[in-house]
């Protein structure tokens, strides 16, 4: 048995049905725990639900835990391992959706979207004080640190040259590339964006302190919420220390409702989205669908992490 366990779309479900066959796949709402599949899945399609110890030793027959997108930190992958299961994830599938949704924070966070857009909608569009025009600004001529350099980075970063940006980058090590190489302290210290682009592991989690940041920058974080720390976050935006911030991901997701971030207006949020689109979907869908048959043939798998 193949379970997706996701809320997905009418269009999402459209394409597993056209990629592994209409009735291939079992549908599991993503608020719904695996409990009632754990006898008879050997295969779990996995988003972004926690894939727990408890349920990968409740699976006796779960043979592939498919991550439909890159990072890996959802599962439990010391008990994937313990037990047999095979982890896979997919990289660069949603590279070009995750460079987009990038570069569209960058620019909202810095042109004041959300709040225009408020404003507009409730008849106020010419009526805010003067001075909140102060604090827009452009891509062009600021220097955008990208804190990682792997396929979304790579993408995202011709545009923001073509738009005027110098780009700079931080990653293990220097890369061919026609950008500038700087040490992570620095780039975050001196960058007027700091856009995140690397896995959640041990060694990257806190890794940027917001109030190191250079003052007056954006923050984007399009990869993973712990990143930065979110109190610290809070702090910088709360105090002016940061323009605003952009961000995708948050430390506990769904963000809770009563989180101090929904309520500033100098930050734009998403649910961790920036990887959804039909485009990315499709070309998942594909790899896992061949992993799939790969496995039912004992061949060597696609991007196996586990």
């Amino acid at each position: 048995m193949i379970v997706l366990h996701a809320r997905p779309s009418p269009g999402f479900r459209a394409a597993v049905d056209e990629i592994f066959g209409a009735g291939t796949v079992v549908h599991v709402d993503e608020a719904e725990p695996l409990d009632g599949v754990a006898d008879e899945i050997t295969v779990l399609l996995h988003v972004l639900t926690p894939v727990t110890e408890a349920f990968i030793a409740s699976a006796p027959r779960l043979k592939l835990i498919q991550k439909l997108g890159v990072g890996v930190n959802t599962i439990a992958l010391d008990a994937a391992r313990d037990h047999g299961v095979a982890v896979c994830n997919m990289p660069g599938t949603n590279s070009q959706a995750v460079a987009e949704m990038a570069l569209s924070l960058m620019m909202a966070v810095l042109r004041r979207t959300c709040f225009f857009d408020a404003r507009t909608r409730g008849g106020e569009g010419w009526t805010a004080d003067p001075s909140e025009l102060d604090s827009v600004g452009e891509i062009c001529g600021r220097t955008v640190g990208l804190v990682g350099f792997g396929d979304s980075a790579r993408r995202l970063a011709p545009a923001l040259t073509a738009l005027g940006a110098r780009v700079v980058y931080t990653a293990r090590s220097a890369r061919d590339v026609p950008y500038d190489y700087w040490p992570l302290d620095r780039l975050v210290a001196e960058c007027d964006v700091v856009s995140l682009h690397v896995p959640l592991t041990d060694e990257t989690r806190g890794m940027i302190d917001p109030l190191a940041m250079k003052k007056g920058a954006v923050l984007v974080n399009t990869a993973r919420g712990g990143l930065a720390e979110e109190a610290r976050l809070v702090e910088a935006l709360v105090s002016g220390h940061l323009r605003g911030a952009g961000l995708d991901v948050f430390e506990d997701e769904p963000v809770p409702p009563d989180h101090t971030l929904l309520a500033l207006p100098n930050v734009v949020l998403a649910p961790h989205i920036a990887w959804l689109t039909p485009e990315t979907l499709v070309r998942s869908l594909s790899v896992a669908q061949e992993n799939c048959r790969r496995l039912d043939a004992g061949e060597a798998l696609l991007h196996q992490v586990v």
